[in-house]
């Protein structure tokens, strides 16, 4: 009988990184770069320890709205099973350009710009979490419980809102309306500190919820007569999707402003480079793409455009063209 070292060598081979991994571990890296781009980009020396305390502060509230939009458009797209549709179209933004105009119209732009940060950070988010949750209660609580009908009474609630707040923009004095002029666009370059805290707890609680249903959300995007068949049940699943909705983006909107297009920007690049993937790797990825996205870009316009332009309308303006391009297309899910 030979001895062991007679027998030939053979070697197991080592297994390979999926396409997948790979792509992940790219996107995490690149987030890497964007955030020490944004922390150290135009620092002058002496002043590291100031600039770090300042910008960290900024980078967090950053990442929040990054993950905070990509999570509630790429659950949006499982709910309803079309990859065109977003939670703006639900009347979000629109809801919360109605608030800015009312509270300019009843106070003053004055009265508004004192009120203290907390409380008109809760009130928003309130009023935008029970709007979402009290329509979606109704619909879902009918017999049909019809997604096609919830679509059509959010772009309905959201032409009435978007009307309503240009009735009475017209009423408001020309130099209050830059107050609401401004409150039109995101404000990545002023995240309040204090606010960030409450955003972060508030986006912390989705985390468990979306880890523990990862699996009925890929169920969840097959349909509901598939997924009934499957034994979920569909509308304790789909309530609990658009709760996390619309908390995620109530709290991103009450934090920096209305960003239509940015979630389906990013989640569209994130399909493309994970395709077939599921909820999870996809969530990742997606939220990746938004921090590469997001903290890159705003570190560019900082520190090396100077703050000449607004990152969110350049990015709406890609997100609108990403938009019409899958319109043309036809993309259904």
């Amino acid at each position: 009988m030979p001895s062991d070292s007679a027998l030939p060598h053979t070697t197991v081979p080592k297994p390979r990184l999926s396409q997948q991994t790979k792509r992940l571990t790219l996107l995490a890296l690149l987030a890497v770069f964007a955030v020490g781009l944004f922390l150290t980009l135009g620092v002058p020396s002496g002043a590291w320890e100031f600039a770090l305390s300042f910008r960290a502060g900024k980078l967090a509230g950053l990442i929040l709205v990054a993950f905070a939009i990509a999570a509630s458009t790429q659950l949006f797209h499982a709910a309803t099973r079309n990859q065109i549709l977003t939670p703006a179209i639900m009347g979000f933004d629109a809801l919360y350009m109605m608030i800015q105009t009312l509270l300019v119209f009843g106070l003053g732009s004055m009265a508004m710009l004192d009120i203290d940060p907390m409380t008109k950070f809760a009130a928003e988010t309130f009023v935008m979490m029970a709007f979402s949750t009290g329509l979606f209660l109704w619909l879902f609580t009918a017999k049909s419980r019809d997604l096609h009908l919830l679509v059509l009474v959010g772009i309905i609630f959201g032409t009435l809102f978007r009307s309503l707040s240009n009735f009475i923009a017209r009423m408001i004095d020309p130099n209050e309306f830059v107050v609401v002029q401004g409150a039109m666009f995101a404000r990545f370059n002023s995240v309040n500190i204090d606010l960030l805290w409450v955003a972060i707890a508030l986006t912390a609680l989705t985390l468990p919820v979306l880890w523990h249903m990862r699996h009925q959300f890929d169920v969840l995007a097959l349909g509901r007569e598939t997924a009934i068949g499957l034994g979920l049940h569909y509308r304790r699943v789909m309530l609990s999707a658009f709760a996390i909705i619309g908390l995620l983006v109530s709290v991103s909107t009450a934090l920096v402003g209305p960003v239509t297009f940015f979630g389906l920007l990013v989640v569209h690049l994130a399909y493309r480079l994970l395709p077939g993937a599921r909820f999870a790797p996809t969530l990742l990825a997606s939220s990746l793409v938004a921090i590469v996205t997001l903290v890159g870009g705003q570190a560019i316009y900082e520190h090396v455009l100077g703050l000449q332009g607004t990152l969110s309308v350049v990015i709406d303006a890609l997100g609108g063209i990403t938009f019409l391009y899958l319109l043309l297309k036809g993309v259904r899910r």
